[in-house]
């Protein structure tokens, strides 16, 4: 079978168990980066030597089928450098590849960097979303917050610390400044430390920049804004930031409950000037 070990994202504390057993038995492991695998193995005090085999980003999808054909016959440990493979790291091919070929798939359940940041973050937890990375270039990463702007459920982003204060000011552009947000960094660690507080005010924070691993948790919108004119404006808006506008349209009727063809109509007709 394969299975899906999550690691610690910061404490080697947080090593469970049952992720101690099965490095200590595991005769292959695929991991995001072998490095990592075996400083992890030495630091748990663990004298087992496992092939090692790289499954990263760049070669996922092409080993993906090797990989299942070896579980078909040996148990596959699968790790990423940190917390669970498949969420923003490699694995998701794997597993897909899995299911379809009919070999079992299990996990070792464990540390979340998701998780942990939502939980600390002091935002509404009964509805959320998991964003990963933002798009690096300007145009992608506005149409994907237009597209974010108006979701109800606190959402949850990776980021590195070179562009937090970066991606801070577009959330408090696209989403305003008075957003609830919270900034998680280096979570487990030393030096843990979570910073809450309304959007403009952590753009101010991160200025001077901001060091280790980052989770950013934005609490989601308040009441849906159901005025006709309010909603065409939001439309438009979608539109201008590159999003099509029946996509717009679309998005804004689910949001406020209007229809869909008659925001679309009105839309078309607001910018035809009539």
């Amino acid at each position: 079978m394969i299975i899906l070990a999550a690691t610690p994202i910061g404490n080697l504390g947080d090593a469970s168990t049952r992720l101690r057993e099965a490095l200590g038995t595991a005769t292959v492991i695929a991991s995001e980066d072998t490095r990592v695998t075996q400083r992890l193995l030495a630091a748990l005090g663990i004298d087992n030597r496992p092939r090692l085999i790289a499954l990263h980003e760049h070669n996922e999808r092409q080993k993906a089928a090797e990989l299942v054909e070896l579980a078909r016959d040996d148990d596959l440990l699968v790790l990423s450098d940190a917390g669970m493979p498949t969420v923003s790291d490699p694995g998701f091919p794997l597993v897909a590849a899995a299911a379809a070929a009919g070999v079992v798939v299990t996990v070792i359940p464990g540390p979340s960097a998701v998780v942990t940041a939502l939980a600390v973050s002091g935002l509404p937890t009964d509805r959320f979303a998991f964003e990963g990375f933002l798009p690096r270039k300007a145009g992608e990463r506005g149409r994907r917050l237009a597209e974010l702007a108006g979701d109800r459920r606190t959402l949850v982003f990776f980021e590195g610390p070179s562009r937090v204060a970066a991606s801070l000011e577009a959330f408090a552009e696209a989403f305003g400044a008075d957003r609830p947000a919270a900034v998680c960094r280096e979570l487990t660690k030393l030096h843990e430390e979570v910073r809450r507080g309304p959007l403009g005010e952590l753009v101010a924070w991160a200025a001077d920049g901001v060091r280790g691993e980052i989770v950013i948790v934005v609490g989601g919108a308040g009441d849906v804004v159901v005025d006709a004119d309010a909603a065409l404006e939001r439309v438009l808006g979608l539109a201008a930031s590159g999003t099509r506008l029946k996509d717009a349209a679309s998005l804004v009727a689910a949001e406020t409950g209007l229809g869909k063809r008659e925001l679309y109509e009105a839309a078309l007709a607001s910018r035809d000037g009539r």
